[in-house]
């Protein structure tokens, strides 16, 4: 808690006069407008604004509309928790949204609906669990939502559980996920589909949870369904169609492995779907194109080769909007469902990605989506058409103009027969005729990528005189299915070459001080960076947060960790505990020696802190300066202001301390 009160400090501070350089704690001023919708005659745009509340340390949402014509906005809500998934009805006379059903923290989320004309919004559902998502029936009259099923009550409180694949933090069994449907007047909703299997539900990062799809005649609904509730379930993912009237559920194809994110075309007569590209696992995602009526589909992305995310059906049903990491940016494609394809022309505008591209398309064609430029954080942008240019809508953060930022440049360079490229960023006074420290920052996932979008960790890096690399190395999910999966078994020692001949070529540059070189990074960050101290001798400083550090660990008590058993096999069968060990970061922390900082949530059931506490131990047993900063938070990462602040200010003075 001293850490925190402490950066209420800096949060004070904001309101006298800011830095000419970025802080860290510039990042509690940035508003975050999310998830636009376009109403379906495209005049108007329901968007989230997120504000950070540094007093009482949490995010504030606010659901907005905006006029396209004149740019004029409207607050729909006034200080209500936990706002999100705007949606239109099929006529644009309501908006329903989820929001928690009251201030308590421990209130679950309901939908709720509001007419523009006015009024407060009125709550139409009432599911004990709360509800994860929902989707308007296409006449309007009603919606189909998603909750888990209550815990069955007993007399006596349950002294026990039945462990399946399950993350080390589970403390009860979990129950399924069904479908249910309420009239949009409310009232008693009636429950679709039951038994022992489940919807999925989505733990960040990662997408967002399959959403539901109803066929335009309104009698099915297409999902995925999981054979188990038990997350850690590898191999369960299917898409299947639901009867509303009946429950009944029916598989669209033949496929045995991860079927997702099933959508309706306009005529109901196709499903598009997320498939591995070539139908082979662990390649890069794919959109596949089934008939409804059943039947394998074709891969209709096959030709891009890239990771691509969401299928945005346009009114007329032969094409559809999709998104992928290309390069050093995230590129938008129009594609036919025959396989052709071509990129939006959006400028310098990079769209916002995070596994689930922010677009919404009207019935007139316009369009509305979120992005970054290299030198603002996140904005609103209007398409006339699909061939128009990005209109900005918002000037949400425009006390960044007043900042003295780092500029960035893309770094290229070759390995191992292959093109690799990266951010550099500079400082803010940077002059090439003088000697500055490196630091690398290393994206996590490992199906992500460095781009050109506003990054608040390397301006904080850069504002301190240092340069900063994002490499993108294999694995990175930016240069094809190859690039992308060429690390199946080659977790670390590839992307670490890679890695090390991005700083050789930076290293050609003079402005590089070869003496002072840092490395940080989060989730498979963390890994490389644990993975990278342990194997090249020239760092003079590490932040290793949230890192997989064990692979047999993480295979046992993470929460999708036993998914690695489909392609490596179980580390206790055979001869496969040799891969787990010999590409575990941990194996060779005893040849590490350089100062590292260790971060992780103690809730993380994406990567079990248990990894971090036995790098922390080995580091402190071969009396290696390190220091260990654990968050008491569920997730992967803090979700609240003051911690993510926290850590931008740690990965700052780590780093101050060692590369002097």
């Amino acid at each position: 808690m001293k850490r925190i009160a402490s950066a209420l400090l800096f949060v004070a501070a904001l309101t006298a006069h800011a830095a000419d350089r970025w802080q860290p704690t510039d990042r509690l001023r940035i508003v975050n407008p999310s998830d636009p919708q376009l109403s379906p005659d495209g005049k108007t745009i329901a968007v989230i604004f997120t504000r950070a509340n540094a007093k009482e340390n949490r995010y504030e949402p606010e659901l907005v509309a905006i006029d396209v014509a004149t740019n004029t906005q409207r607050p729909l809500t006034y200080d209500r928790r936990g706002i999100a998934s705007p949606r239109w009805s099929p006529d644009g006379s309501q908006l329903a949204f989820l929001a928690n059903a009251s201030s308590d923290k421990e209130a679950k989320r309901q939908v709720w609906l509001i007419t523009l004309n006015g009024g407060d919004p009125r709550r139409i559902t009432d599911a004990p669990r709360g509800v994860q998502q929902f989707a308007w029936s296409p006449d309007g009259a009603q919606l189909a939502y998603v909750t888990a099923d209550e815990v069955p009550k007993t007399d006596e409180k349950p002294i026990s559980f039945e462990v399946g694949d399950d993350d080390y933090l589970m403390r009860e069994e979990p129950t399924p996920s069904h479908v249910w449907v309420v009239s949009a007047n409310g009232g008693n909703a009636k429950r679709v589909t039951s038994g022992t299997w489940s919807l999925p539900i989505a733990h960040p990062p990662g997408p967002a949870a399959s959403p539901l799809s109803w066929s335009p005649d309104g009698k099915w609904i297409a999902i995925t369904r999981r054979e188990s509730a038990h997350a850690g379930t590898p191999n369960s993912g299917r898409i299947a169609l639901v009867n509303v009237a009946t429950g009944e559920t029916k598989r669209i194809t033949t496929n045995d492995v991860d079927e997702t994110q099933p959508v309706f075309s306009p005529d109901g007569s196709r499903i598009a779907y997320w498939y591995p590209l070539r139908g082979k696992r662990n390649s890069a995602n794919s959109i596949w194109i089934a008939p409804t009526a059943g039947g394998n589909g074709a891969d209709s992305t096959l030709a891009i080769d890239r990771n691509v995310y969401r299928t945005i059906w346009l009114p007329d049903g032969q094409s559809f909007l999709t998104a992928a990491h290309e390069g050093t940016g995230t590129t938008y494609y129009l594609v036919n469902a025959d396989g052709k394809f071509r990129r939006l022309d959006l400028g310098d505008a990079d769209p916002t990605h995070g596994y689930w591209p922010d677009m919404s398309l009207a019935k007139n064609g316009s369009a509305v989506f979120t992005a970054t430029t290299p030198s603002h954080p996140r904005e609103l942008y209007y398409l006339s058409s699909l061939d128009a240019k990005p209109r900005q809508l918002t000037h949400l953060n425009d006390f960044v103009n007043e900042k003295a930022l780092g500029r960035s440049d893309v770094l290229t360079w070759k390995n191992d027969g292959m093109d690799f490229n990266g951010i550099v960023t500079y400082p803010p006074d940077f002059d090439a005729t003088k000697k500055y420290p490196l630091v690398l920052y290393i994206h996590g996932g490992p199906r992500s990528a460095s781009t050109t979008s506003f990054s608040t960790i390397p301006q904080s890096l850069a504002a301190q005189g240092w340069v900063v690399f994002q490499p993108n190395y294999r694995g990175s999910d930016n240069a094809g299915n190859d690039f992308t999966s060429s690390i199946s078994d080659d977790s670390g020692a590839g992307p670490g070459r890679d890695v090390m001949a991005g700083i050789n070529e930076l290293k050609k540059r003079s402005y590089i001080d070869e003496s002072r070189i840092g490395v940080g990074g989060w989730s498979y960050g963390g890994y490389m960076t644990s993975w990278m101290i342990g194997h090249y001798p020239i760092f003079k400083a590490a932040v290793s947060g949230a890192a997989v550090n064990n692979l047999v660990d993480q295979y046992v008590l993470g929460d999708g960790g036993s998914g690695r058993r489909l392609t490596w096999g179980s580390p206790y069968a055979a001869e496969n505990l040799k891969k787990y060990v010999d590409q575990s970061p941990i194996t060779y922390a005893k040849n590490i020696r350089t100062p590292t900082l260790i971060m992780s949530d103690t809730g993380d059931v994406r990567v079990p802190v248990v990894q971090s506490y036995q790098m922390y131990r080995a580091l402190r047993d071969n009396e290696v300066p390190t220091k260990f900063i654990a968050y008491p938070v569920p997730g992967h990462s803090p979700e609240d202001p003051l911690r993510q602040t926290d850590i931008e200010k740690r990965y700052v003075e780590w780093f101050a301390a060692y590369l002097k």
